[in-house]
């Protein structure tokens, strides 16, 4: 497995990332908080799965739902998703992930 890498300096610098790379998905998008990372994996090879581009920042976000209002650059945690116009995040906190813990051996 290869990993490419993509640091930010905030959480709300990685969801402009995803909010504006990712819109088909743009209700559910998935991110972990894990080990003080923020990160979400995308992969470059679907196919194969054997190279991914880790996007990540420093920091940690409880289990729940993230509403990220773009033009104001904020997130704020909501019970449900409601509005069209904001991009949604999943946070989760795994218990164990070996493609984050491959990757951050690697940083």
């Amino acid at each position: 497995m290869h990993v490419e890498y993509e640091e930010f300096d905030t959480i709300e610098d990685l969801f402009m990332y995803m909010a504006s790379a990712a819109p088909p998905m743009k209700n559910t998008m998935p991110t972990n908080s894990y080990k003080g990372y923020v990160m979400s994996f995308i992969p470059l090879s679907p196919i194969t799965g054997e190279t991914y581009l880790m996007i990540y920042a420093k920091g940690s976000l409880d289990p729940g739902i993230y509403e990220f209002d773009l033009t104001s650059k904020s997130y704020k945690k909501v019970k449900s998703i409601e509005r069209a116009d904001k991009f949604y995040f999943v946070s989760l906190t795994p218990k164990r992930n070996t493609i984050a813990d491959v990757a951050l051996q690697n940083l």
